[in-house]
């Protein structure tokens, strides 16, 4: 099962049985808005508070993910769960209400693929027969905990991005019919100095290559042998830099295939800066459009790169830089 130093090959293959995406009125008016299963023209979501709101799209995501798979949340023996909250409570107080099993993940916005790469491994070994992988984030809730509350007004600079209100959830099954988990490539910490919260591209870019590259090493697999190669939420600024530092270590990607859920959630006239991010950015664009796209036969082999940026706000006021971290799960459909 182990491949090279730091992949799996799932010779299993867990089938993703359904998936889910819910998402707030950024996305609603972004270029995937079609994909989502729910879509709310409120951050609110009719709580009283945006942390309560995001537990809401957690909540709504799985129980749709479950739904859509003909189960209940019985048959489900456990949750994989994480956000960019404090203590990802989001996930925990979610697990409370959907009453499974709970294994709570943390992975900054790499948690998407962090933790469906775990869902496959867990059926892979026969430790459970369904698994429910999650995450989600609130872009309010997340400015307010790591930079500045909205009501502020805080100035940004063109390097920042938008987090992503929203949440994406999957079901990974054993015996099913859907898109088959083939392999998972986990990343290495990498940190190259960069302290700026508002530069998160260019903090995750390296983490985001290292991983592509340790997949193409460990698999002895060419670029070319997926349709599309999706980093998570590298947005514009971090994205070229990742293309500049493949051509470096001589690993060549069509950019035709090479793409970031972060800049194809939302649309170019939004005011997202240099796009989008969050644990659900990765999480809606791959258990929404990916999964769409695959269902239709427009996609068969895909690799998704979540990128994630391991600081906190005690962190950055300890002047400490920002390690970065990239999980990649390779997704087939015949």
């Amino acid at each position: 099962m182990l491949k090279g130093h730091q992949s799996w090959v799932f010779d299993s293959k867990p089938v993703i049985r359904s998936s889910a995406a819910v998402g707030g009125p950024f996305e609603a008016k972004g270029a995937l808005a079609d994909d989502f299963d729910i879509l709310y023209d409120d951050v609110w979501l009719g709580q009283d508070s945006f942390e309560k709101a995001e537990k809401k799209l957690l909540e709504q995501a799985c129980e749709k993910a479950i739904d859509k798979a003909g189960m209940k949340k019985e048959d489900i023996q456990f949750l994989l769960s994480g956000d960019l909250m404090d203590q990802i409570i989001s996930s925990s107080f979610a697990a409370r209400s959907l009453g499974m099993p709970y294994l709570g993940i943390f992975g900054a916005c790499s948690t998407s693929m962090l933790g469906l790469a775990l869902a496959a491994l867990l059926i892979h070994t026969g430790a459970a027969e369904n698994v429910l992988a999650a995450a989600s984030s609130h872009n309010v809730a997340a400015e307010k905990q790591f930079r500045y509350p909205s009501e502020y007004g805080g100035q940004k600079p063109p390097t920042a991005q938008w987090t992503v209100t929203g949440a994406g959830a999957a079901v990974v099954s054993g015996a099913a019919q859907g898109p088959r988990i083939t392999s998972a490539t986990i990343g290495r910490v990498i940190d190259m100095g960069i302290s700026d919260p508002f530069n998160m591209g260019t903090a995750m870019a390296p983490a985001a290559v290292d991983t592509i590259q340790a997949h193409f090493r460990d698999l002895k697999r060419d670029p070319r042998y997926y349709d599309l190669i999706a980093t998570g939420d590298l947005g514009y600024v971090g994205h070229r830099i990742a293309a500049d530092l493949l051509k470096k270590h001589e690993i060549t990607i069509p950019p035709e295939i090479f793409t970031d859920c972060g800049i194809l959630i939302y649309k170019e006239d939004q005011p997202v800066f240099a796009g989008g991010s969050g644990c659900a950015c990765s999480a809606t664009v791959t258990y929404g459009h990916f999964m769409k796209q695959m269902q239709k036969g427009k996609l068969k082999r895909i690799l998704v790169v979540a990128t994630g940026a391991l600081l906190s706000p005690l962190s950055y006021q300890q002047k400490e830089s920002i390690p970065s971290i990239a999980h990649a799960v390779s997704i087939e459909i015949s």
